[in-house]
């Protein structure tokens, strides 16, 4: 069998496990199972088990699960209803006005969260039952929550930025900083279109009480904790301070102090984070071990040397294999979550991206944008259930009022293309004391 029948062979065997419901990682490790039996004479159970534990044992993973429970802890407190009310004094003179409270709350929760659905389900709690009381109208609400929340996997921490580093072997810090200045300017583009809304559809809304300087900066006062968080985390990672686990810990810590502060810790709170915490590790920490089986089986086979010869055979030009590789993460996020998506497509492309001299730093950032767009794109889009979750709206609906922020993210994809400098500038910059 040729490697393209084998890759045709391996993909079909793969669809149809999710497919039937089979569980993410299973599929990947029967995927694998598969392709050592039955086209490779290797062990099955040495390589599997040596593979297994030498992924789910890897010291960088440790920051994994800490930044998840920086994040069940904040979503387990005030810290959304402080947010709107920090930020609303500030927005009410933009066109849009307070929609742009979606854009900035979601920004401010994504760099201390670093999950799309926590920063969806907290910042939409809030701000949502508020923007209709105002008259705010329902499809710009959904679309711009939908899509803006999507900054918790590019602005630091980013679970998957750790997932994509521990695949490729890249500095966590180096990726968490060069998602800074990118998350910055699409949460730019996204206001930009809620100004551009608000100019062009003149809508009815609520207008906000006028407002003193003293009484402005006065609820900006709830916003000095998440302030001092972000400094905290970030800061320490920047300046060569810490490691990402040590700004994990710092991370959980001040996060804990938070909810002590604004008395919402508690024991039944505490406890309900550390097992939301402790799921979404074992789920990602189960999806990266079958996802490193499956990597290893497909080496054995040549797969993916024999695919990056193919495509280098084609003689593409690095513009070119980066739109190609655009569309297919656009085609595998209609199937696939992002994480999965990475994983699973990693081992193929890394050896294409080295033959055609790609910075793997700057394509971690690229990656992160053509995952953001698979949170909102229908059928699977997890962004789009979580809306609905909160929402009495079609998935539809949700879809349809997220379609611009798709847009503007695959815009922001060809912006990264055009000047890769928005991705390299910072880290190049930063101590590498702990790097």
């Amino acid at each position: 069998m040729d490697i393209t029948e084998l890759a045709i062979a391996l993909l079909l065997i793969l669809f149809l496990l999710l497919g039937s419901g089979v569980w993410v990682a299973l599929s990947l490790v029967g995927v694998a199972i598969v392709c050592i039996a039955f086209f490779t004479g290797r062990p099955i159970g040495a390589s599997m088990y040596s593979t297994l534990w030498t992924s789910s044992t890897s010291w960088t993973l440790t920051a994994l699960p800490l930044f998840i429970w920086m994040g069940e802890i904040l979503y387990r407190t005030r810290l959304s209803e402080s947010l709107f009310r920090g930020l609303s004094p500030w927005l009410s003179w933009l066109p849009g006005r307070l929609m742009h409270t979606n854009v900035i709350g979601c920004t401010l929760f994504a760099a201390v969260s670093g999950s799309s659905a926590a920063t969806l389900t907290t910042v939409g709690k809030m701000s949502m039952p508020e923007l209709k009381k105002r008259g705010y109208s329902d499809f710009m609400s959904v679309g711009t929550l939908a899509g803006a929340s999507t900054l918790g996997l590019m602005i630091p921490p980013s679970l998957t930025m750790i997932v994509y580093g521990v695949i490729t072997n890249q500095s966590i810090p180096k990726l968490f900083i060069a998602g800074i200045l990118p998350g910055l300017i699409l949460a730019a583009l996204f206001m930009g279109y809620v100004v551009a809304w608000g100019i062009l559809k003149k809508p009815n809304i609520v207008k906000e009480p006028a407002m003193t300087m003293k009484h402005r900066l006065y609820e900006s006062r709830l916003l000095i904790p998440v302030a001092l968080l972000i400094i905290t985390v970030i800061g320490s990672m920047y300046s060569g301070l810490a490691t990402a686990t040590e700004a994990a810990a710092l991370g959980v810590v001040g996060a804990l102090l938070l909810a002590a502060i604004q008395r919402s810790l508690t024991f039944s709170s505490l406890v309900a984070s550390l097992m939301g915490a402790a799921k979404t590790s074992c789920m990602i920490a189960l999806i990266l071990a079958g996802a490193s089986f499956l990597t290893l089986a497909m080496g054995f086979t040549g797969l993916p040397r024999g695919l990056a010869e193919w495509v280098g055979s084609l003689d593409l030009s690095p513009f070119m294999l980066l739109v190609a590789l655009m569309l297919v993460y656009i085609v595998l996020g209609c199937f696939l979550d992002g994480i999965s998506a990475v994983v699973l497509t990693m081992a193929v492309v890394t050896p294409m991206l080295n033959a055609a001299g790609i910075d793997l730093l700057w394509f971690g950032i690229f990656v992160l944008v053509m995952v953001e767009m698979a949170q909102i794109t229908p059928p699977v889009g997890f962004n789009l259930f979580v809306m609905k979750g909160l929402t009495n709206h079609s998935l539809g609906f949700i879809a349809k009022a997220a379609a611009p922020m798709f847009l503007i993210m695959a815009f922001m994809a060809l912006l990264l293309i055009a000047f890769p400098g928005l991705a390299t500038f910072l880290p190049g910059y930063m101590n590498e004391a702990t790097m």
